[in-house]
């Protein structure tokens, strides 16, 4: 194997990996607020408020892997 594919290996399984974990909270994260508004439907606003910034936050994590295999990518 040569350096350019142990290179595209590394970028791989860096946006994999890093892709996994946001997937996975942000899931998570909708599934709560859905169960959430069942119990408590008055409480919309502050749960839905709550479960943007988890999922943005979630998601920043993902761009950061995105970022990094780039850098992998073009360096």
């Amino acid at each position: 194997m040569n350096a350019e594919a142990a290179k595209m290996i590394a970028i791989a399984i860096t946006i994999g990996v890093g892709a996994i974990g946001p997937a996975l909270s942000i899931g998570t994260i909708a599934g709560k607020a859905v169960e959430a508004l069942g119990r408590n439907p008055e409480a919309e606003s502050s749960i839905r408020t709550a479960m943007i910034l988890g999922m943005a936050f979630a998601e920043a994590i993902a761009i950061y892997a995105l970022v990094v295999s780039l850098i992998l990518k073009f360096a």
